[in-house]
């Protein structure tokens, strides 16, 4: 297999939480070198689990290298300044006040090199918010999602910070176009991109959605996800305990369901709209058809009337399904003495060839590798960590509080 289409490619990544270490992810799955920077505190997800690194910090940054600086250092900056001259993609996702503190700018990058590309990831695009810090969270209130996912009737996150990973997402398409560009064009080489206006085109079907409505039926009207406006779709639980997702979108899916469970057909309910009309005459049957069988006997015969179908699974039991491991879709490395399996990036084709089972790095363990790599001598390097300019790894440090491993 070929190498990845970004190998030989270099990125910086100053970034912290999710949506610029999540784009620095799938660059490096592409196959760049993706070279972390971090503050001498490290990135905030190292430190989410009993004092340690989260899911998010060893999913998301395995493979990439930790340069750990003090950029309020001088040092620490001239440093920055040889490690840009190298750099064909600079990404990050400080704030913007913190960016014009510690000088990080596209002009600076582009000063130390001018085919670089720079791409910021904000809480805000231009507009009257754009020095504003924003989060996942603040999108999901900002963008209509939050309303209408409520629990006990109080708007809620949905959990997973899917707008961070849909930011990091677009900041990729947006690095791949720069590449494509070229350097004729060097205006597309300056990337600024918004969490909130992120937020804004993913939510683009419910905002468009919710007008049509109110131009229909002459008031907003919005519905909280399809399982509320279509019957019989959504989770439903089997005779044996486990859960089933049953999808049901079209009146073909409805009859294949229904010749599935083994239900008499009835023409009055063939169509959507007459099923939308007995609402829960049609839930209480799906729900009573569901649990008069076990998962593996349902399965069976939804498969074989093609009706669409999965269990709905938690967590720990995702990468043991045959669809997971057959051929395997993640990757199995060791980090601090515990075992992992991360899922890769699902284009095998644009990923190519990659070194297998590299894991996430220390807080500053390729420090002394990267400096001299930019041209520091031995001596020069000591005396820059003995000033604290830059830090080095730990590599007996304990990374979690107490040891994460049940007592045998």
């Amino acid at each position: 297999m070929a190498p990845g289409i970004l190998a030989g490619r270099t990125v910086v990544e100053l970034g912290s939480m999710i949506a610029a270490p999540f784009a620095a992810h799938i660059l490096s799955q592409l196959g760049a070198t993706v070279i972390k920077i971090e503050a001498p505190g490290g990135d905030t997800t190292r430190g989410l689990v009993r004092g340690g690194p989260s899911g998010t910090y060893i999913a998301y940054s395995r493979g990439k290298e930790s340069l750990c600086l003090d950029l309020r250092n001088d040092e620490g900056q001239a440093i920055l300044d040889r490690l840009l001259a190298g750099a064909d993609i600079v990404l990050h996702n400080m704030s913007p006040g913190a960016a014009r503190r510690l000088g990080l700018t596209y002009e600076r990058a582009a000063a130390a090199n001018p085919a670089v590309v720079y791409c910021h990831i904000k809480g805000y695009g231009e507009g009257p918010l754009a020095d504003e810090p924003a989060s996942n969270p603040i999108a999901e209130a900002a963008t209509g999602v939050m309303y209408s996912n409520r629990i006990d009737g109080r708007p809620s996150r949905l959990g997973p910070s899917y707008h961070d990973q849909f930011a990091g997402s677009y900041a990729v398409i947006a690095i791949l176009g720069a590449l494509l560009a070229g350097n004729d064009e060097p205006g597309r080489r300056n990337l600024e991109l918004g969490l909130y206006e992120t937020g804004l085109h993913v939510a683009a079907r419910d905002l468009v959605g919710v007008q049509l409505k109110s131009q229909l039926l002459g008031r907003p009207e919005t519905e909280p996800s399809p399982e509320f406006s279509i019957p019989g779709y959504g989770a439903y639980e089997t005779a044996d305990g486990r859960w089933i997702y049953l999808v049901m979108l079209t009146d073909d899916h409805w009859a294949r369901f229904v010749r599935a469970a083994g239900l008499t057909e009835d023409p009055e309910l063939a169509t959507l709209r007459q099923r939308r009309r007995r609402r829960e005459e049609v839930e209480a049957t799906v729900r009573a058809a569901v649990a008069a069988l076990s998962y593996d006997a349902l399965a069976a015969r939804l498969s074989a009337a093609g009706a669409g179908y999965t269990e709905v699974l938690s967590a720990d039991r995702v990468l043991s399904a045959p669809q997971a491991t057959t051929p395997p879709k993640f990757t199995d490395f060791a980090f601090a003495g515990y075992d992992f399996a991360a899922p890769d990036l699902p284009l095998p084709a644009a990923a190519g060839e990659a070194e297998p089972g590299l894991p996430p790095p220390l807080l500053g363990e390729h420090t002394r590798a990267i400096l001299s790599r930019l041209g520091y001598g031995e001596a020069e390097a000591a005396r820059l960590v003995a000033s604290g300019a830059a830090r080095v790894a730990d590599p007996g440090a304990e990374l979690w509080a107490r040891p994460m491993k049940a007592a045998q």
